[in-house]
């Protein structure tokens, strides 16, 4: 079908035609993919993770081997991950964003987030 023979194309000549076409690939250094359904968790471990972004549109393509496991059970931040020392499981930068639009105090709007499940829209309102 494409560039014949048994291998199909050299993957240099596949990079430069994604490339030429507006097409960039990226290898990800990822530890761990999670996919969260209703149902259960795929998790996979050690994945291959590319991205694509062609023209604005990014797709991400995993290769791995997931393991199932109970709905919300993976990926649960530990205390101590390294993002903050409260061992809150609150993301810095959603802290930073509500520290900056309302002026409250990291702390207060720490304590906000994580009384909100981290939705920012929620934690911006009670704090405005």
């Amino acid at each position: 079908m494409f560039g014949g023979g048994g291998g199909g194309l050299n993957p240099r000549k596949m990079e430069q035609m994604m490339k030429q076409m507006g097409i960039d690939v990226d290898d990800i250094d990822a530890e761990e993919v999670i996919i969260r359904t209703a149902e259960h968790d795929l998790v996979f471990t050690d994945p291959e993770v590319t991205k694509m972004d062609a023209r604005g549109q990014e797709t991400y393509q995993v290769i791995g081997t997931p393991d199932e496991r109970a709905a919300g059970s993976a990926g649960e931040l530990e205390a101590g991950d390294g993002d903050n020392d409260s061992g809150s499981s609150v993301d810095e930068d959603d802290v930073d964003l509500v520290v900056t639009r309302t002026g409250a105090s990291e702390e207060k709007a720490r304590r906000a987030l994580e009384d909100n499940d981290g939705d920012l829209a929620a934690t911006v309102a009670e704090l405005e």
